[in-house]
């Protein structure tokens, strides 16, 4: 397992700020059970994520096409509407 760094992060992305915001939607899009573009490796959601971000795979520019991806289309029948 690779570390990942804040540096690694920042080649790609603009500043810390945006960093914290694209990480955090990435990681709870893997918890929802979208598509892993590397191998976990034993990581959580927000390393995952991280490590994504530091090799290019998600971007400020694609996150939003990646919402979908895994998403249940069921409805919950508990879901506040």
């Amino acid at each position: 397992m690779a570390r990942v760094t804040v540096d690694d992060c920042l080649e790609n992305i603009g500043n810390r700020f945006d960093l914290v915001l694209l990480a955090s939607k990435r990681a709870r899009q893997l918890s929802k059970g979208a598509e892993e573009f590397i191998p976990r490796d034993n990581d959580k959601d927000t390393v995952l994520a991280l490590r994504e971000i530091a090799e290019g795979h998600v971007t400020e520019d694609n996150i939003d096409l990646l919402h979908n991806v895994g998403e249940n289309t069921e409805s919950n029948p508990f879901d506040i509407v």
